[in-house]
């Protein structure tokens, strides 16, 4: 078993789903929020860490640019902070860039076809399609852009992942079993 899991997941995948599993089958504490939190308190600014949550603009908060780099940078620091200690499970935030070249890491994607995220969103939202569809392109654009403007990949690039899972062939907790058992170099 690894000692530190990221996940990065589309919108709709059943990737938040899927890292709550993980979860509790690994015992390892799921650090997700957390991140944000914490560096939102360093800087004093808990307005900053809602903008840099809010993916659908609910709020219509903006930082700076150099804020947000000083946010960035934040999160790198806490999120090393986290992977040190090991025995993680680390949701979004950039954690395939960040800690790429951290040892014990197991980089995954959570992905499902664009069928699949409507039709889970509209699910688990209570959300006709059409709600669904704005949403989940909202938050890939978020996504997308993020990682663009603060580490200049692109989100969809599989190099930067060790798996990458598509959550239309296989059950959460299947899904879960098999990288619980994915061999360590």
């Amino acid at each position: 078993m690894y000692s530190i899991y990221t996940i990065s997941r589309q919108y709709g995948s059943g990737g938040s789903s899927f890292a709550k599993q993980l979860s509790i089958k690994t015992g390892y504490p799921l650090v997700w929020r957390e991140v944000i939190n914490q560096a939102a308190i360093q800087m004093g600014s808990p307005e900053l860490a809602l903008s840099m949550i809010d993916k659908f603009n609910l709020f219509d908060l903006k930082a700076d640019e150099s804020t947000s780099l000083m946010f960035v940078n934040s999160i790198r620091k806490i999120m090393l902070e986290f992977a040190e200690k090991g025995n993680q499970i680390i949701v979004g935030r950039a954690s395939q860039i960040i800690l790429a070249n951290v040892p014990h890491v197991l980089r995954i994607r959570i992905i499902a076809s664009f069928q699949t995220r409507i039709n889970n969103i509209c699910k688990s939202k209570n959300i006709n399609a059409d709600a669904a569809t704005a949403q989940i392109r909202q938050s890939d654009m978020y996504r997308s852009n993020y990682l663009r403007k603060f580490y200049h990949v692109d989100w969809n690039d599989p190099s930067y992942y060790d798996v990458i899972i598509n959550m239309d062939h296989f059950s959460i907790d299947s899904a879960v079993d098999w990288i619980m058992r994915f061999p360590e170099n």
